[in-house]
């Protein structure tokens, strides 16, 4: 029988006697042959067919569970164990992960209890007696047919437990790293075939995969637990250190934190602690420690050689380190390894972590390189603390500087005012004549009194409602008030220094605008601060106020077509003492108060100003705020 000219079988049929076949005979025995042969191609076909469906069924068995089981490792590895030992046919299997220099039993299939635990106690090494070392070393599938009987195979404890003679194994590889073995057996010698190795590697690929998702979920959880507990250390700490009792770290371990107050020059010796904070020690231990611990830099304890050393110090054991000199201590609390680790600012000792484990053993790179970490950032919130303090005293010192400034100059306006106030009233009456008819000599220094007098007044006004408003004792008295009224009383006021500058002064008030509620003495000022700018600056042409009301509000602006202002100076215009820096500006003179005085009333207001200039086209002052104010708006 033979398919594609491949010779896959015979049909014999036989006589009892001598007598041959006919022709037609032997034509119709090859027409049963070849149906015999498509018979058993079909049987083939539909055989492999079933082997593919289990195959592809256990395979979305597989990847179901790795899904739903992302966070159980174990799951996934007993379902990949017991689906390769299904489909490839094997009595027995195992699944061996690294773990240093041995393989351990990670998951397995139908081993008993007694040999699991025999499994389970004697990890396998790298070497050519057991299959598992074997796969290791070569880093890819080994297929004994029959241990017994293999010269180089000597793992007999194995065998006689597990009771197997075939085994298979396939290297679980992690970018060409062996990092377990995927093992296969037989209890009778059955080779294991083509494609049941291959199959077999599949699923120690599947293996691997699960392994590496497991390392790296279990990598971020400890990431997000160290970011955690991090965070919680520096919230406590930067809260109050003396209170950070509650601090929890990422170690199983009894922890103690240390701060000193330095006193002198760098060197720690005979500085006294003012802080501390402790896990797993009781109240009466926490205050046992501040009597007995000495911060200073020394070889008798752990805590000395960090300051002294100026990095972490680890001790293995206490107990049997020579030079250890807190032996009280150490009774009371009974702790063996002891890690230190300085928190340093500036490179300095301002205090330490000191981890404790009540048996022998050492903390690895890692938990110390950790445990730097929380030292590091303790020494930054302890810092920040510090400055924090320093910042919050500074402020309580300009408060009370701000305070007293106030009140001087409130004192002293008050103590300006009234002589010059007088000094005015008389220069007036000597300008009227009421002592005498002044020479015209006399009555033009009389008149420029006047107008010095009257803008020094101006000036010590404004450092009153300067300071009254950063004190917080400029009050709006809030009534109802009328923007034309205001706009007219303005004019009114300045209308003649525009006039001696030849200058228009124009209103452009919209029809209808509704009555106001704000404080109209201070809009006024706001309006006059704005408009006699405008008119100092401006040598030719106009100013003009404009007043308009939309969406419950008033938009009020002076415009004007002097020199402009320049972008940079727009940024510090509304700030106490601060001019424009040009040579105009210098020329005109003023305070550079008017306009800080105007953004406080108007904020107060609710509302907010602003200007839009360009050097050489003029500028224009503008302000917005609420129709109705309600209640004055304190500063933020």
């Amino acid at each position: 029988m033979r398919k594609e000219n491949e010779l896959v079988g015979a049909l014999v049929i036989y006589r009892t006697e001598v007598r041959s076949f006919t022709s037609k005979q032997i034509e119709l025995v090859q027409n049963f042959a070849a149906q015999a042969v498509i018979a058993i191609e079909n049987a083939r076909l539909l055989n492999e067919l079933r082997q593919s469906l289990q195959q592809q069924t256990a395979t979305g068995e597989v990847l179901k569970v790795i899904s739903r089981s992302t966070f159980d490792l174990q799951t996934v590895l007993d379902t990949l164990m017991e689906s390769a030992a299904r489909l490839c046919q094997a009595d027995k299997g195992a699944i061996m992960q690294q773990d240093g220099e041995v393989y351990r039993l990670a998951s397995n299939y139908g081993l008993s209890r007694a040999a699991e635990q025999y499994a389970l106690e004697h990890p396998l090494r790298l070497d050519r007696g057991s299959m598992t070392g074997r796969v290791a070393l070569e880093g890819g599938p080994i297929h004994i047919p029959d241990v017994l009987a293999d010269p180089e195979y000597q793992n007999i404890g194995y065998q006689k437990v597990f009771g197997y003679r075939t085994d298979l194994g396939v290297p679980l590889l992690r970018e060409g790293t062996t990092i377990g073995i995927f093992s296969l057996t037989r209890d009778e010698v059955n080779r294991f075939t083509e494609k049941q190795i291959e199959l077999a590697t599949t699923f120690a690929d599947q293996a691997v995969i699960a392994i590496e998702n497991a390392r790296l979920l279990n990598e971020l959880r400890q990431s997000l637990q160290q970011q955690t507990a991090t965070a919680d250390v520096l919230k406590v700490i930067s809260r109050d250190f003396r209170s950070a009792d509650g601090a929890r770290h990422a170690y199983r371990v009894g922890s103690t934190a240390l701060r000193c107050r330095c006193r002198g020059d760098a060197s720690p010796t005979g500085n006294e602690i003012s802080g501390i904070a402790t896990y797993g020690s009781a109240p009466e231990q926490r205050d046992f420690i501040l009597n007995r611990i000495p911060f200073e830099a020394g070889r008798g304890t752990v805590l000395g050689r960090t300051l002294l050393e100026r990095k972490p110090v680890q001790v293995l054991d206490v107990v049997a380190d020579p030079d250890y000199s807190l032996r009280e201590v150490q009774k009371k609390f009974g702790f063996r390894t002891v890690l230190a680790v300085p928190m340093l600012r500036e490179g300095n000792p301002v205090g330490a972590i000191v981890l404790m484990r009540l048996t022998v053993r050492a903390f690895t790179d890692r938990q110390i390189e950790l445990a730097q970490t929380f030292a590091d950032q303790a020494g930054i919130a302890i810092e920040n603390v510090r400055l924090f303090d320093e910042i919050q005293d500074k402020s309580r010192q300009l408060e009370e500087a701000s305070q007293h400034k106030s009140q001087f100059l409130a004192n002293m306006s008050h103590e300006l005012r009234t002589p010059l106030n007088a000094i005015l009233g008389y220069a007036e009456l000597m300008a009227d004549g009421a002592y005498g008819e002044p020479s015209e000599k006399m009555l033009g220094i009389l008149k420029r009194l006047e107008a010095n007098g009257r803008h020094l007044l101006g000036l010590i006004n404004d450092v009153l409602d300067l300071s009254k408003i950063e004190a917080g004792q400029l009050v709006l008295e809030l009534s109802d008030y009328c923007i034309q009224d205001i706009a007219q009383t303005v004019r009114s006021t300045l209308e003649p220094l525009a006039a001696d500058k030849k200058l228009a002064f124009r209103l452009e008030l919209a029809p209808d605008l509704p009555a106001g509620h704000g404080d109209s003495r201070r809009l006024i000022q706001v309006l006059i601060n704005l408009v006699g700018n405008a008119i100092k600056f401006t040598d030719a042409g106009e100013v003009a106020i404009k007043a308009e009301a939309n969406n419950g509000s008033f938009h009020v602006s002076v415009r004007d077509t002097g020199p402009g202002i320049s972008a940079a100076d727009q940024a510090k215009l509304f700030q106490g003492f601060q001019q424009a820096d040009n040579a105009i500006t210098r020329k005109k003179g003023g305070t550079g108060l008017g306009l800080a005085i105007s953004k406080r009333i108007v904020e107060m207001h609710g509302g907010r100003i602003w200007v839009e200039s360009q050097l050489g086209k003029g500028s224009t002052f503008v302000f917005t705020l609420p129709v109705i104010v309600e209640r004055q708006v304190e500063a933020a």
